[in-house]
C-alpha cells in the first residue's frame, strides 16, 4: 500500500481564478456575450461574485454579494488558511425570453480568499440574509508582519516611451 500523498495547497489557486475571470470579462465586454460564453463553467471559468473585505474591530468581516442564489445552492470551504466560496446561481424560468441586456450571469461561481497566517476554522462564522453572505473571522485582524523590500535599478538611465 502507497502512503498517502500529503495535500497541499496550490499557492497559485485563486490567482489562476483571478486571471480567467479577468479574461472572460474582457472578452465580453469587448464582443458581448456570445457562444463562448454559453457553455458549462468550471472552477477555472466560473464567474467572480462582488465581495468586500473589512476590519470591525479586531474581526475581519468578508461579505459577498450573492443577489438571486439560493443558500442551499452556496458553499464554504476553508482549508490550509484558505476560505473558498462557491455556489451556483440558477437561471430561472428566462428560457423562452429573448434578452435585450443581459449582465448578470449564471450558473457555478467561485471566490477564493487567503486568510490571515494561523486562522482556525473555529474562528470562522457565516450568515446568508437577503443575497448577502457575511462571514466574521473573529480576532482575524492583526498588525502585519511586513518587511519592505528594496528595489534596485539596474538600468542606470531613464526610461522613456516613444508613442506613434
Amino acid at each position: 500500500m502507497e502512503p498517502p500523498v500529503p495535500d497541499r495547497r496550490n499557492p497559485f489557486e485563486g490567482v489562476t481564478d483571478f486571471f480567467s475571470e479577468m479574461a472572460r470579462m474582457r472578452t465580453v465586454g469587448l464582443h458581448g456575450r456570445g457562444e463562448a460564453d454559453t457553455g458549462e463553467r468550471t472552477h477555472a471559468s466560473a464567474w467572480v461574485p462582488a465581495t468586500d473585505i473589512l476590519a470591525r474591530g479586531e474581526d475581519l468581516v468578508i461579505r459577498v454579494e450573492l443577489a438571486g442564489v439560493d443558500p442551499d445552492d452556496v458553499e464554504l470551504g476553508f482549508s490550509h488558511g484558505v476560505l473558498t466560496i462557491s455556489g451556483t446561481r440558477r437561471s430561472g424560468d428566462d428560457a423562452d425570453a429573448e434578452f435585450l441586456i443581459h449582465e448578470r450571469f449564471y450558473g457555478e461561481f467561485r471566490r477564493v480568499i487567503t486568510l490571515p497566517e494561523g486562522t482556525r476554522a473555529e474562528q470562522i462564522e457565516a450568515a446568508f440574509d437577503d443575497g448577502l453572505v457575511e462571514i466574521t473571522v473573529r480576532d482575524g485582524v492583526s498588525p502585519t508582519d511586513r518587511t519592505r523590500i528594496s528595489l534596485t535599478d539596474r538600468s542606470g538611465a531613464a526610461t522613456t516611451r516613444r508613442l506613434g
